[in-house]
């Protein structure tokens, strides 16, 4: 008789385990927080049962955020803190300089990925890309390559970085535009899983990274028509992934029937036009950014060839004909 009422108390722990289980998804709460970081609406979202924790953590990501906001700034000074501005515009008589550890390795990854680009996803074009920004702004006219070459050197080895996270003062014109959103982004979302935060959603502007789904299904991401604002093209699914998207849609200026961009060929200085937007799927937001770039500055067959070199790597790329090119394995994301 005892042996049988063994046998079922562990019957009513499995049950009462089993019910658990299916039921604590259920009463996960949503915490949702709004941020204005890096010229881009952001939205966080975490699923927990422990609201002061996802309190906290989220206000952690704002500062996260809010960090790395100004430290890649290029056109903002502010107190105590040595960022891009800062790099780019200081006049001290000094040889090297100290920054944190946290812009040096951006930096790095920055420089890295100019040798993985084969020199097309360049940090140091932002002398062009002033250029080209105050035409955009005044929307009159289009530099002259005289202009944009004799703006300042593009060569990224003047950003020479040393030990200990110093960099030679040697007034290089950095713009980390093309790969800081996706980076810190990719931050947040590693701070999120360490704090056992696994069920995850971030947008920030085209870039989206999700964790796990908060219902233990995957998640549906649309991707954004180019030619019409608000319509999704695509739709892809997954979990913990990124989903990154480049285009010249949302920045630029027309000007003699021409369309001219803010995403720049460091060839040519001038805004290629070999497609309207290319999205990239990885599980890590900082190389999507920084690829979706990349493929947004080479023709469709040369960038379904590149992507060939990275692991967990696919891509959809909207032409200017309006047709879509999927690379080989996309399908699996449908």
């Amino acid at each position: 008789m005892q042996k049988y009422k063994g046998y079922f108390l562990l019957l009513i722990i499995t049950i009462l385990l089993i019910i658990m289980i299916i039921t604590s998804d259920k009463q996960l709460n949503e915490y949702s927080h709004n941020l204005f970081y890096m010229d881009t609406y952001i939205n966080v979202k975490v699923y927990s049962n422990n609201k002061i924790k996802a309190k906290k953590v989220l206000n952690e990501v704002e500062k996260i955020y809010e960090k790395y906001h100004q430290l890649t700034d290029r056109y903002h000074a502010y107190d105590n803190i040595k960022n891009i501005y800062y790099i780019n515009n200081n006049t001290d008589n000094i040889e090297t300089i100290t920054i944190e550890k946290e812009l040096y390795d951006i930096i790095k990854y920055g420089i890295d990925f100019y040798e993985k680009s084969n020199g097309l996803l360049n940090i140091n074009i932002g002398n062009v890309i002033d250029v080209w920004k105050k035409y955009r702004e005044s929307k009159n006219g289009v530099p002259t390559y005289e202009e944009l070459k004799s703006s300042g050197s593009i060569n990224v080895s003047d950003i020479v970085l040393l030990d200990n996270n110093q960099i030679l003062n040697n007034h290089p014109n950095i713009d980390l535009g093309a790969i800081a959103k996706g980076y810190v982004t990719q931050i947040v979302g590693n701070y999120l899983k360490e704090q056992g935060f696994n069920k995850f959603l971030i947008y920030a502007g085209g870039n989206v990274l999700v964790g796990d789904h908060y219902k233990n299904d995957v998640y549906k991401i649309g991707i954004e028509n180019p030619t019409k604002s608000g319509d999704i093209y695509k739709i892809v699914k997954s979990n913990n992934m990124a989903v990154v998207t480049s285009g010249g849609y949302e920045r630029f200026y027309e000007y003699e029937g021409n369309i001219y961009h803010h995403i720049i060929d460091p060839n040519t200085l001038m805004p290629p036009n070999y497609m309207k937007s290319v999205t990239v799927i990885t599980n890590d937001s900082a190389l999507g950014d920084a690829l979706s770039t990349t493929l947004f500055l080479m023709s469709i067959e040369e960038g379904k060839e590149y992507i060939k070199q990275f692991n967990n790597v696919e891509a959809i790329w909207y032409t200017n004909d309006n047709t879509i090119i999927k690379s080989d394995g996309f399908d699996k994301y449908e």
